[in-house]
């Protein structure tokens, strides 16, 4: 391959690449033009990292597979009361599955919470993603990205999840725009 050939190709590709760069930084615009009043106002007040901390009661209810669904994956709801920092209700749907290894499965699950977040009212969306592998659980449970409502819009974060002698407590650490 000639030098010339060489440099040609480099051209088209950083062409293309400025391209795609292009329409990305378009599309952004047009979202941004998308954002509500109260999203933009959000956006540009002071954003707070902060901790809240409590427990919580939680009740799961198996649902029956539905036609066609597979029978080793379990599907539930969730009903669950906050207390501490955090004050209120949430329902939600997780999906479940166990394998023929001991201590190895894995869920999925998504919660709608409303309720007041040391003081502010409103709801937001958890999303869980949680595995265990021979015993060893990892779990990752996330505000869905700007779920938030009420004077929580703008609300992000993450949740770790305890369980102790039966009992269910958690430690959310998030980031949501100063208090007015």
């Amino acid at each position: 391959m000639s030098s010339r050939s060489g440099l040609l190709n480099c051209l088209t590709t950083t062409r293309a690449i400025g391209g795609i760069c292009l329409c990305l930084a378009l599309i952004s615009l047009g979202h941004a033009q998308d954002q509500s009043p109260a999203q933009r106002a959000a956006a540009k007040e002071k954003i707070v990292t902060t901790h809240a901390i409590g427990t919580f009661d939680v009740k799961v209810t198996s649902q029956a597979a539905g036609d066609g669904a597979d029978a080793d994956v379990g599907r539930m709801t969730l009903d669950k009361q906050f207390h501490g920092d955090l004050e209120g209700t949430s329902k939600g749907v997780m999906l479940a599955a166990s394998t023929s290894v001991k201590g190895s499965a894995g869920y999925v699950a998504m919660e709608k919470v409303t309720g007041t977040l040391k003081g502010r009212n409103g709801s937001f969306v958890l999303q869980h993603s949680g595995t265990m592998t021979r015993g060893v659980p990892q779990l990752m449970v996330s505000v869905v990205p700007d779920s938030g409502t009420g004077q929580l819009v703008g609300l992000a974060g993450t949740m770790t999840i305890k369980i102790a002698d039966g009992k269910h407590s958690y430690d959310f650490e998030y980031t949501l725009a100063a208090a007015p």
